[in-house]
């Protein structure tokens, strides 16, 4: 395929030329338009440069969403160095780890996020840290990031990133052992970006909201990036809580497009919501992507909100995330859609043989947006990627209009007394419970090494619901041998920065108490 742009500079410049006008990000009661971020773009630029900065060196972001973090980014990529957002909630040694294995030799870090880093220049490469929002906890050589966005001068960009070198590296959340990083160019960006643009029918007019952390791949590639690919606006609401500013954001800023996680979906379709909102927004897409939607939340949603569409996405950030998704004409309750434009999907058998329409099997994908590897790591690379086709970890199923049907996490597979139990079967029927927040179903080996099934229910504020009635209503709609052997209430699920709850977790806290 055939990309406009080598780099996100040149998409940047293009933006200016259709729309520097036009409002690029609405910040609380600033409005920067396009031709102002290019501008502040240019000057991080130089100032990064004469820091030091060069073309292919790592460039690590601590930072939380705001206005910087979008013009760090774009000024890093103008230089030809290679972005690393960091996950703002993870701690001082996981931090290390993940700076020590890209080598980063400079971080840009929100003064807020100080005191995770206390000590990890020491412990790393790095040379510089540039602080954004305050310079109390700043070393020897640490500077200010308000001199960069002052800069009075302009970068030398006589070499210019090529449509497959990296843009930035993102890390994966590590579900065994380290977290891997995984190597994303501009063609596999841009691949995402022709294509979500395509799917969602995104134009000039549109609004985006971004509430989610700006570092994970989904928000970045679908919210950050889309908007400025097709030169139209970012509404950016630094904090999802109180839920409400969000809503109140939505309004008074005319958002058109809002992509969210399902549990951001579950808690809109059962809470109040005013009616004026309901009204008055202008949100023509809701987008879901990070986890499985329930079928419940969007019975409840499409109740709440009937002149939007609702549809539902899947990607990896292997995948620079996006690889399917529902489309405007036709959704199907239950499937994250078909594969992006340009894309190739099979599920496939544990020797990678192609299996028939219906079949459960693994889900492998080939084009674009497959990453480059995982870096510094050939071994697991090789194990996930086959003659260019990248192995999911998903079990899916694929019906006879290429609809793709999520059945579950391969890993999350329960094998119990010989017969395959999918945990988002269960979790489905929990889901419609009316008490049920959240919920989520494990499998834990016994001293047979056969698994039992484990069950976490996160109840509403102020509901109740006790054992004995979810296994009266499981036993209505289950097979005996899918029925859990344990129902464990939690005030909370552990979750991850988009909300997905962290079944490991789960896992390590039954271990621990057994």
């Amino acid at each position: 395929m055939n990309y406009i742009y080598n780099n996100l500079y040149e998409m940047l410049n293009a933006a200016c030329r259709k729309n520097g006008g036009g409002v690029a990000l609405f910040d609380d009661k600033t409005k920067i338009r396009y031709r102002e971020l290019k501008q502040e773009v240019d000057s991080v630029a130089a100032y990064l440069q004469d820091m030091g900065v060069g073309f292919g060196d790592k460039v690590a972001m601590l930072v939380s969403n705001s206005t910087e973090f979008i013009s760090a980014y774009f000024a890093v990529t103008a230089l030809g160095a290679v972005a690393v957002p960091m996950n703002i909630f993870l701690k001082n040694e996981e931090i290390v780890y993940i700076l020590n294995n890209c080598q980063a030799q400079f971080l840009l870090a929100s003064a807020g996020l100080a005191k995770e880093l206390k000590g990890v220049k020491q412990q790393t490469a790095l040379q510089r840290t540039v602080w954004i929002g305050g310079m109390e906890a700043a070393e020897t050589g640490d500077v200010d990031f308000a001199e960069a966005q002052r800069y009075a001068k302009q970068p030398d960009l006589s070499r210019q990133p090529q449509i497959d070198d990296l843009a930035h590296i993102i890390y994966t959340s590590g579900t065994t052992g380290h977290p891997k990083g995984a190597l994303i160019s501009y063609r596999n960006l841009f691949a995402n970006l022709h294509g979500v643009e395509q799917v969602f029918k995104i134009s000039k007019k549109d609004r985006f909201v971004v509430f989610l952390p700006m570092f994970h791949s989904f928000t970045l590639t679908a919210m950050v990036l889309l908007p400025v690919f097709s030169s139209c606006s970012i509404i950016l609401v630094k904090s999802v809580f109180p839920f409400s500013n969000v809503l109140k954001q939505v309004l008074f800023k005319r958002a058109t497009v809002f992509l969210g996680v399902p549990a951001i979906y579950t808690a809109m379709g059962k809470a109040h919501i005013p009616w004026y909102f309901r009204w008055f927004n202008r949100v023509r897409l809701f987008i879901s992507g990070g986890a499985p939607l329930a079928e419940q939340t969007i019975t409840d949603f499409k109740v709440k909100f009937p002149k939007a569409t609702l549809v539902e996405g899947y990607g990896l950030s292997e995948c620079s995330p996006v690889v399917a998704a529902n489309t405007l004409e036709k959704q199907k309750v239950a499937s994250v859609g078909r594969p992006l434009p340009g894309y190739q999907v099979k599920v496939v058998d544990e020797e990678l043989v192609e299996l028939p329409h219906g079949e459960v099997g693994e889900l492998i994908v080939k084009g674009d947006s497959v990453m480059q590897g995982y870096l510094n790591m050939p071994d697991a690379t090789d194990e996930v990627m086959s003659n260019g086709w990248l192995k999911t970890g998903d079990l899916v199923t694929v019906d006879d209009e290429g609809f793709i049907f999520i059945v579950d996490r391969k890993k999350d597979l329960i094998i119990t007394k010989g017969q395959n139990v999918y945990p988002r079967e269960i979790e489905e029927i929990i889901y419609k419970l009316e008490a049920v927040e959240a919920a989520a179903v494990i499998g834990v080996k016994d001293r047979y090494a056969d698994e039992e099934i484990v069950a976490f229910i996160q109840l509403k504020d102020k509901a109740e619901l006790d054992e004995k009635t979810v296994r009266n209503y499981l036993r209505q709609h289950l097979a005996n041998f899918k029925l859990p052997k344990q129902i464990v209430f939690e005030q909370e699920l552990p979750r991850n920065a988009t909300g997905k709850v962290l079944k490991r977790v789960l896992k390590q806290q039954l271990e621990a108490q057994s």
